[in-house]
């Protein structure tokens, strides 16, 4: 169901409409608003029902949590909690409520709103948990009870010490909904989002546009711009057109082959780039032939030139990955832990001995979607690769939202490969919902390729329990290792992001998680 903007809005769209919402060759976007083109269409604007990087862009500036990541870090600081206290054994965290905070629907932010959004999630017979699914609410299954001693005060208390908690509270799935708007749209919410954040809900055009306003009454100081569009534009070459022709005032995740277009007319654009967790990799498919041999799935990586899609198609805004955890958790990675090598002659020696030379492999491809770089030319590629080592890859592409929702039920018996990508905030995140045994998708999980190794789920849960810093980087270097050797992955990327602004953008920054937040951004 589409939705109009209210009436005291519809001189903006009308104008807008005319202006730069529908004309790429327009030279300027109006003076009060900020044009961004996104890279796909939103799954949801329900914080605890989207998964994407592209969704989470605009769910941080309807919505706070009760903490957040600092600009510029991953640092934890308050947001709608002003402090907090965690126990000596680590099992109950009390937080002290932000006062006098109110909901875009006028009611009241309070301890009792805090805790709905996550009794949602966790209590199945919650009255509002059908409003889910919540595919990451076991970011939050640690927690054992919430109270509310008074209306500024919410306690959790742990099952047992949980070190990510923090770290998982600051993601889009930690962001407070109203619980009257919840209770008001039931599962249509993810189409009326109402939070505390810098912007309030306006629009959402279907495969045009969400549109938010300036909450005036924002607890951390009114936006500078009065309004945000995202402008889902699927096709990385219009993106361009459109950021060239002025119909759009910033752009994300700029295609890799016009980066340096880009540069060169600093007399109008801006570049940004900064480096996070990031990683691009293609799942395998372990339970089926040939990739249930792990000589097969070590061979792939052996066959694929990593740092020849670095290089040129990527143009040089990615590394070559080396594993599920990323380096820029620098106190988690692993040195001793170096990417495959692009050895042909190994591949082959590995496929022979595990007699699946000439094999058939069926490879699943999005258009598009957040991170995931440059997908097609990346697949064709990798494609290119496997046939020189005697493997015959057959693509199959998808729209992104259409390509989730078959990749995350899991790869079936027909399917060999699939590409993925995830930006994380903390080392645990990305292994722990993509490698676990119970982690399959049957479970809730997103480990689409069904990969198994008791090990790695015992460390991954021990490194959940290990709050000294220290100690857990060595668990989840030892992670590193196992899941490097047993190749469940080909592991190709870890992406510097990118982004590119008009020169009439001020105060526009990129975050290490990969949100925007742009209650600080003006525009001259």
């Amino acid at each position: 169901m589409l939705h109009t903007l209210r009436r005291r809005f519809l001189p903006l769209c009308l104008c807008f409409g005319a202006m730069a919402w529908y004309a790429p060759t327009m030279a300027k976007t109006p003076a009060d608003a900020l044009l961004i083109g996104q890279v796909a269409e939103p799954q949801s604007l329900d914080p605890q029902i989207a998964t994407a990087a592209n969704d989470s862009r605009i769910l941080v500036n309807i919505y706070d949590g009760l903490v957040r990541n600092g600009e510029g870090k991953l640092d934890i600081e308050p947001a709608l909690a002003t402090h907090w206290e965690i126990s000596p054994d680590g099992l109950t965290y009390r937080f002290h409520l932000r006062e006098n905070v109110t909901f875009q629907d006028g009611t009241p932010f309070n301890a009792e709103a805090a805790k709905f959004t996550f009794d949602r999630m966790l209590d199945n017979k919650n009255p509002w948990h059908n409003t889910g699914p919540f595919p990451l609410s076991f970011f939050f299954s640690s927690i054992k009870s919430i109270e509310t001693p008074d209306a500024n005060t919410l306690v959790f208390t742990l099952k047992e010490p949980f070190a990510p908690f923090l770290s998982n509270l600051a993601t889009p799935t930690g962001l407070i909904v109203s619980p009257t708007a919840v209770k008001k749209y039931g599962k249509e919410f993810g189409r009326h989002p109402v939070g505390t954040g810098a912007f309030r809900f306006a629009e959402w055009q279907a495969n045009q546009r969400v549109v938010v306003n300036a909450n005036q009454q924002y607890w951390d100081g009114k936006p500078a711009v009065q309004h945000v569009v995202f402008r889902p534009i699927t096709d990385g070459n219009t993106r361009v057109a459109e950021m060239l022709s002025g119909g759009i005032d910033a752009m994300v995740e700029v295609p890799p082959d016009t980066v340096k277009l880009f540069e060169k007319k600093h007399d109008r654009f801006r570049m940004y780039q900064t480096t996070g967790p990031h990683v691009w990799y293609v799942m395998l498919n372990t339970q089926v032939p040939p990739f249930n041999d792990v000589r097969v799935r070590q061979a792939v990586n052996y066959a694929v030139n990593k740092q020849s899609l670095a290089d040129n198609i990527l143009q040089g805004s990615a590394e070559v990955a080396d594993g599920p955890i990323p380096r820029a958790f620098g106190w988690a990675a692993n040195k001793e832990v170096s990417p495959y090598p692009y050895d042909p002659a190994k591949a082959r020696e590995l496929l022979k001995a595990a007699g699946a030379e000439g094999a058939t492999l069926t490879f699943y491809v999005t258009e598009g979607g957040s991170g995931m770089l440059d997908p097609i030319p990346m697949a064709t590629a990798i494609q290119a690769d496997l046939k020189a080592v005697g493997l015959n890859v057959a693509i199959q592409t998808y729209e992104w939202n259409t390509y989730l929702s078959k990749v995350n039920a899991g790869l079936n018996n027909q399917t060999h490969m699939a590409e993925m990508a995830w930006m994380t905030n903390d080392p645990d995140t990305l292994p722990f919902l993509t490698l676990r045994t119970d982690a399959w998708p049957k479970a809730g999980g997103f480990n689409s390729g069904y990969y198994s190794n008791r090990q790695v789920d015992a460390l991954l849960q021990k490194a959940r329990l290990t709050t000294d810093t220290a100690t857990r980087g060595a668990i989840y270097r030892q992670v590193q290792q196992l899941v490097h050797d047993d190749a469940p992955w080909i592991f190709v990327a870890n992406w510097k992001q990118n982004a590119v602004t008009s020169t009439r953008i001020q105060h526009f920054a990129l975050q290490p998680n990969f949100n925007l937040l742009l209650n600080r951004v003006t525009k001259q």
